[in-house]
């Protein structure tokens, strides 16, 4: 599979890196796809399944742990994780398109690590 390029945007809460990855997106020319989040805390409001997160109980999450499924994951709060899926990074691959991530920094550095050629990593 032809693989396109990581680029991490990472940040404390309110810098405005959500607001800089929102409109590198709706560039074309770029080729960019957002990489979604899994989640094991209960969905909020109007948010979707496969758009805003991918919701998981606890349970399914450290299975998906236990068979070394995420890029980066972390456990937030207890029962409280956040991740991101292999499959998804796999999936915009196979579109042909460069992954772009709106996480927090020990996940940016996470994912520089594993894939450090192909990693663009902006600290906002």
């Amino acid at each position: 599979m032809q693989t396109g390029k990581l680029i991490v945007f990472s940040a404390p809460s309110g810098s405005g890196k959500t607001t800089i990855v929102k409109h590198l997106l709706k560039q074309p020319e770029l080729n960019l796809e957002f990489s979604v989040s899994a989640t094991s805390r209960p969905i909020r409001g109007d948010e979707k399944e496969g758009k805003d997160y991918y919701f998981l109980s606890a349970e399914e999450f450290k299975m998906k742990i236990k068979n070394d499924e995420f890029l980066e994951w972390e456990e937030v709060y207890r029962d409280n994780f956040y991740g991101t899926l292999k499959t998804e990074v796999e999936r915009i691959w196979s579109l042909g398109k460069h992954v772009i991530f709106d996480i927090d920094v020990s996940g940016g550095l996470r994912i520089k690590r594993k894939y450090p050629d192909l990693t663009l990593a902006v600290f906002v």
